[in-house]
């Protein structure tokens, strides 16, 4: 169709050899009609519409990227009108109507959301929060204030400070929330709060100070493999997460790095638990990275882990497929399943000792907790596991997948058991975790007895020794805050308002801080990192 192409390229050049004041009006405009000229204002509008959400910041958001919304205006959105974009000039404004403004006499104005800086990894100052010490083989942390940072969620909006804190904060009393405003810990949008009754909008940003405890983990150096101008290759010692995640922070292989070893802007390759050691990968640039993620999801890569496992472990090697459900991801536990996701693992054993046996493992996909649940399965789990050696599964331990519990009654009993050693790290929760939707802990299965529980709290009272320094006593929060808006941040390690400073917690032995699962060697196409074999793997150990 003649005017369908493009119409303004022959004007131009007639313009061209007839010089004439250009225009770019189309030529069918003079003879539209209504409903062209109502679709000509709709486009306008969605177009102004869109320049407008572009210029507050809200042209759309990558993919993964929690879209966040516009401030709600204070009253009704103004419809735009044709010629009201950022280049046209604006129409003269009608003196007989009052322009409304955000934020009327009375209602609180939320200012829009911070743009995010995606890729930023820690620096100094993060690194300078606090320091650690070394005591007893244990590598512990300062206390430390530290601010929780959050963007009001969806379900909170419209509910008060009060109800979002007595309904999924209740590791603390509500008193300890009106003490912390007391003493200036809560911040709203950057202003302290003085009233829990404040309703939440969307876009509201919260700040909460905290005095922070981290648990302890092994004194024992994170040793460099290799090191060059793509990665960075450490020997992961067992008990230290790789980065931050739950109540660990600075106790962390990224952290320790930065602060020890001046290593920043790092980019994990892979994870492993907080319990295994072995070889760990970074790579120090977002390339690098997306490299080495291109050989994994091409199976490029392969790892081997060693590890050693209650009995004796079959001679010939063993192929283990059985597909791995996850049983709560906020525990942390897992299963054998129909219903799980395929996997399989090759099993060779390397000596045994008449008690135990040294296996050799290959993960062919990277289930989450694979080599555990499988060894788990085949009656030979490892020799200390604090999870799948674990009598909460049942007399025979998930043998055979054979597990006489509901998946609710296995985590209530294994939140127990640890709950009793006073060992919930293992479990990557803490207290304050157990108050949020958990099952209840304290209401064993028929398959944990009683006595059972009874002679675990003895034991760990004996061990682990959790004493209550000063009972807390709520009347004395109002005092305790008032110590705590003197209290200087920034240098003190005890807390007027913090209840983890009135507890004396004995510290975990270091050999209690060891599982015995090593990744022993990372290999890709033109890589290969090894570390060395760990002393519990040695054919002459009799530490069983």
């Amino acid at each position: 169709m003649r005017l369908g192409g493009h119409w303004w390229l022959g004007r131009l050049v007639r313009w061209r050899f007839n010089p004439q004041p250009f225009s770019f009006a189309r030529p069918w405009d003079s003879c539209r009609g209504p409903m062209a000229e109502a679709l000509s204002t709709g486009v306008e509008a969605a177009g102004e519409l869109k320049a407008a959400a572009q210029q507050n910041g809200d042209a759309g958001s990558d993919l993964g990227e929690p879209r966040v919304g516009l401030p709600e205006p204070a009253g009704p959105v103004a419809k735009p009108t044709p010629g009201s974009g950022e280049q046209a000039s604006a129409p003269a404004a009608d003196p007989t109507k009052r322009k409304k403004r955000r934020g009327a006499t009375g209602e609180r104005v939320v200012p829009p959301p911070k743009k995010r800086r995606t890729g930023v990894s820690f620096g100094d100052e993060h690194f300078a929060e606090t320091s650690y010490y070394f005591e007893g083989g244990l590598r512990k942390v300062r206390p430390y204030y530290f601010d929780f940072r959050t963007y009001c969620k969806g379900r909170w909006v419209g509910h008060s400070l009060l109800h979002v804190f007595s309904t999924e904060f209740r590791a603390q009393p509500l008193a300890y929330y009106e003490a912390a405003v007391r003493a200036g810990r809560l911040h709203l949008n950057e202003e302290p709060v003085h009233d829990l009754s404040v309703v939440l909008k969307d876009n509201d940003f919260l700040r909460n100070t905290v005095h922070r405890h981290e648990p302890p983990v092994t004194a024992e150096p994170i040793r460099l493999l290799a090191e060059n101008e793509d990665v960075v290759v450490v020997d992961k010692p067992s008990s230290i997460p790789v980065h931050p995640c739950g109540r660990f922070r600075h106790n962390t292989v990224i952290f320790i790095l930065g602060k020890e070893h001046q290593l920043k802007e790092l980019h994990p390759l892979h994870r492993l638990d907080r319990l295994t050691s072995g070889v760990l990968m970074f790579a120090k640039t977002a390339a690098v990275s997306e490299r080495i993620h291109e050989q994994v999801r091409d199976r490029q890569l392969e790892k081997e882990y060693v590890c050693r496992v209650e009995g004796e472990f079959p001679i010939e090697e063993v192929t283990c497929k059985e597909p791995i459900l996850v049983v709560s991801y906020k525990v942390g536990v897992c299963r054998v399943d129909p219903q799980g996701k395929p996997c399989e693992t090759l099993f060779q054993r390397l000596s045994y000792n008449g008690h135990s046996s040294v296996v050799r493992c290959r993960p062919l996909t990277g289930r989450t907790h694979q080599i555990r649940v499988h060894l788990q399965f085949l009656g030979h789990p490892i020799l200390n596991d604090p999870i799948y050696n674990s009598v909460a599964w049942g007399p025979s331990r998930g043998r055979g997948g054979h597990i006489p519990k509901t998946d609710e009654e296995l985590l209530r009993d294994l939140v127990a058991e640890h709950q009793a050693k006073q060992s919930l790290d293992v479990l990557d929760l803490c207290e304050s975790d157990l108050s949020s939707g958990l099952p209840d802990s304290t209401a064993p299965s028929s398959e944990l007895a009683k006595d059972s529980l009874e002679e675990l709290t003895a034991a760990a009272q004996k061990t682990d020794g959790v004493v209550e320094a000063a009972p807390q006593d709520l009347g004395m929060l109002a005092l305790a805050s008032e110590k705590a808006a003197e209290t200087d941040v920034r240098n003190q390690e005890t807390d007027p308002l913090c209840t983890e400073c009135r507890l004396v917690r004995q510290d975990p032995l270091p050999q209690d801080l060891v599982m015995f699962l090593h990744a022993l060697c990372y290999k890709g196409p033109d890589f290969e990192y090894v570390s060395p074999m760990p002393t519990w793997a040695q054919d002459d150990w009799q530490g069983d």
